[in-house]
């Protein structure tokens, strides 16, 4: 025996490979026999621990506890019904008792079926052993079934499958059209029965089986796949379109499609974006002949009907179109993957206009064919022009409205272009509207070669040029201003600054250059986001137009043949003279002189009796020219005494001419001017004007003027002849020594008056009296010229 020196014992040395094999051989057998041990000495019951209750734990119960246990305590009675020994049985004893009670399933003795593995997929399909002869409907009948059926299905358990159930269905008619596929995998039955399920069928394609099928089975497809498509098919809960058109009863179809246009339009005004198949349907209700896929012979439509649907359209139209202009998209932009909102919104957009396009096809059509519908689609692209002049297709719009205006005759239609132009002009803030107009007419008269009606050139008085374009020294750049004037470059700045002087430009370093240019970006985008009109591009606009307009305009003058636009051609001169260039201004008037002493060559008049240059023409030459000369002529000091002189002259044919009367250019008097007298009297305050002649004009010219109008009132109506006496009353005001024109007394004068010379000059009125003043006040029948007249004679007394 060794004895315990008292030391920690040394570490065991490692044994060899087998030594610890061999111990783990030795280990593993200890363990089974604890595992043994441990079997046989498992609990089957866990017992209920019992823990003393010390009685000074406990507290006292109150009244109030005693009622609650009174009151509640019969609910607690099932705990005395709980089975204290499975509560207290162990979770191995628990599993023993139910690996004894576990079912043993009976195996068949007639088994007669195959193993799984017996059969491969190349042999054949599993057989149901059910003859295909049995008709299917017997099974669901148990009153057909035979007794030996009733029994087998009586001695089977509730979870085995019922007969009919296995029976497979009746693929004859599809075993045609396809082909045998794999086979299923079997199911194993809650007895152990192993059931065949048969094998796949898969269909053969689509081109296989459209070969098989015989001509009347492609017959028979055609004529399924043929079907009406939204825009005239019976769709929406409606009446196609071939059935309304189709009824003999012009007064039912006539109000078929009326009831059926208003609730596509209550439809289309509801959603209009989820609505583009019924504004397709609503145009179909226009057109003029209806054809479909099951009707391919085109069905003519009712004009009525047509004219509602047109009507129709253009008030959708109004409500629906947005307010601004749809454009298309680029290839880059189809390609873009956007969300699902853009795409619907762009897929509305892009259809909306194919449909509006259309629409205005359509009109157009039955605008150039002259008939019937003529009148409401010129209405319609009228109102379309005036209330959605910034959506697409505006130039196409205003060239119809344009076309109607080129020939000669003027009728109703004629003025409903001409306000709709006017409404155009007055409603262009932008001014592009107005300069497309400008440009097709100016097309319009030269392609006429100016044989067209004078009141077209009317509509271009309306213009905003007046109003908002200012005085231009030049056409070909634009002004600028001073700040922009002083601005240098970069590298002067630079320089300036190097040397230490000032400079409006302050040295920026790289990150504020680029600061600067996105606060640039921003306020750009900004200002197109606010939809203002951008005042330097309007004025280019305007230049344009005017450009165009005085281009019109001067070659209405320079047509070697006088033309019927020549009064409305000066009459838009007259109007826009403060913004012609002033190196025009020479050769305009040189231009006018010309057209004025071509009234005195006899043989011209001979040639072109029709197109005489009349009276009106010669004082519209010589107002245009006084007016011209009135803004920025004053700086050139033109003599304009030739003029003044063809006024003169004109005074005296007038005295056997109406003058009252209005210059009429319609039977309907639509376009009406001023008459001859307006003209002249505008004429003649022009020529004694301050602005023309100083304080006053010369003595010989206020009486010659004086002499010759009071000579010539003698034959005028009485409202002229009150102009008059007022007019000469202040020529006299101007200058006190026409007076001794209103004296009777007599006098000693150089020379003797001369009424035949048209030059005022060589008159000499001084030789003569006013006495057509005394024969007004005693003689003439209206008072109202007799109390002018006696006004004149006192304001010289």
């Amino acid at each position: 025996m060794v004895k315990s020196t008292g030391k920690r014992p040394a570490p065991s040395i490692q044994h060899p490979s087998k030594k610890r094999k061999l111990n783990k051989t030795q280990s593993s057998q200890a363990k089974l026999k604890t595992a043994t041990k441990k079997k046989d000495t498992i609990k089957k019951t866990i017992d209920i621990p019992d823990v003393p209750i010390d009685e000074e734990d406990l507290l006292p119960l109150s009244d109030q506890d005693f009622n609650l246990l009174e009151t509640y305590g019969g609910t607690a009675k099932f705990l005395n019904l709980l089975d204290h020994k499975g509560i207290s049985r162990s979770k191995q004893e628990t599993e023993r008792l139910w690996q004894l009670d576990k079912p043993v399933r009976k195996t068949l003795v007639d088994d007669d079926l195959p193993t799984i593995d017996s059969h491969d997929e190349d042999e054949g399909s599993w057989d149901s052993e059910v003859s295909d002869d049995d008709p299917l409907d017997s099974l669901d009948d148990p009153g057909s079934m035979s007794d030996s059926a009733q029994d087998v299905a009586a001695d089977l358990d509730s979870d085995v499958e019922m007969p009919y159930e296995v029976v497979p269905r009746k693929l004859q008619e599809h075993s045609q059209t396809g082909m045998e596929g794999p086979e299923r995998l079997p199911i194993k039955l809650k007895d152990g029965r192993i059931q065949k399920t048969g094998k796949n069928i898969s269909k053969l394609p689509v081109e296989a089986s459209s070969e098989s099928e015989g001509d009347s089975g492609d017959e028979m497809n055609n004529e399924n796949h043929v079907r009406d498509d939204a825009a005239t098919g019976a769709r929406f809960g409606r009446l196609a379109i071939i059935d309304i058109l189709e009824n003999k009863s012009r007064k039912a179809r006539v109000q078929i499609a009326k009831d059926q246009i208003a609730s596509i339009c209550q439809e289309i005004l509801s959603d209009p974006e989820n609505s583009l198949s019924l504004l397709k349907r609503l145009h179909a209700f226009s057109l003029p002949s209806v054809s479909t896929a099951t009707h391919p012979e085109p069905i003519p439509n009712d004009p009525l009907i047509q004219k509602l649907a047109l009507l129709s359209q253009l008030a959708v139209y109004k409500d629906i179109i947005p307010g601004y202009r749809i454009r298309s998209l680029t290839d880059k932009e189809k390609s873009e993957k956007v969300s699902q909102a853009v795409a619907r919104t762009r897929e509305y957009e892009q259809g909306l206009v194919s449909i509006y396009q259309n629409y205005l096809r359509v009109m157009e059509v039955e605008l150039k064919a002259r008939n019937g519908l003529s009148e409401t689609a010129l209405q319609c692209i009228c109102s379309l022009l005036t209330e959605l002049l910034h959506f697409n297709f505006r130039i196409n719009l205003m060239s119809c409205v344009v076309a109607q205006l080129s020939g000669k005759s003027w009728s109703e239609s004629s003025q409903l272009c001409l306000d709709t132009l006017i409404r155009v002009f007055r409603n262009d803030l932008t001014g592009t509207a107005s300069l497309e107009v400008v440009r097709l007419l100016n097309r319009m008269i030269k392609e006429k070669r100016f044989q067209v009606h004078p009141a077209v050139l009317s509509c271009l008085l309306h213009l905003r040029l007046k109003s908002e374009l200012g005085v231009r020294a030049s056409e070909s750049k634009a002004d600028k201003t001073d700040k922009e004037a002083q601005t240098r470059s970069k590298g002067k700045d630079a320089a300036r600054r190097a040397k230490g002087k000032s400079s409006d430009q302050p040295h920026l370093s790289k990150k504020a250059r680029k600061a600067l240019k996105e606060k640039k970006d921003i306020v750009r985008e900004f200002r197109d986001a606010e939809a203002e009109i951008d005042k330097e591009e309007r004025a280019s606009t305007h230049t344009e137009t005017l450009k165009l307009l005085f281009v019109l305009y001067f070659g209405i003058l320079k047509n070697p043949n006088p033309t019927p636009l020549l009064p409305a051609a000066l009459e838009g001169i007259i109007k826009y003279a403060h913004l012609v260039n002033i190196d025009f201004f020479q050769d305009l008037m040189k231009v006018l002189r010309g057209l004025i002493l071509s009234n005195s060559n006899d043989q011209r008049e001979e040639a072109n009796p029709e197109v005489l240059i009349t009276i009106r023409h010669r004082l519209l030459f010589i107002v245009t020219a006084f007016e011209l000369l009135s803004g920025q002529g004053e700086a050139l000091n033109m003599d304009l005494s030739d003029f003044i002189s063809y006024l003169y002259a004109s005074i005296l044919p007038l005295a056997l001419t109406d003058v009252s009367t209005e210059y009429t250019t319609s039977s309907r008097r639509e376009y009406t001017t001023s008459s001859l007298a307006d003209m002249l009297f505008r004429a003649l305050n022009i020529v004694f004007s301050p602005q023309t002649f100083g304080n006053t004009a010369p003595s010989w010219r206020s009486a010659a003027f004086a002499k010759r109008l009071l000579s010539s009132c003698m034959h005028w109506p009485t409202a002229v002849v009150v102009r008059t006496l007022q007019f000469v009353q202040g020529l006299v005001v101007k200058d006190p020594r026409l007076q001794a024109l209103l004296s009777t007394e007599e006098r000693s004068f150089d020379g003797v008056y001369r009424p035949d010379l048209d030059d005022p000059q060589l008159s000499n009125a001084f030789g003569s009296c006013l006495w057509e003043v005394y024969a007004l006040r005693d003689g003439h029948f209206d008072p109202q010229v007799r109390m002018e007249a006696e006004k004149l004679l006192a304001g010289s007394s």
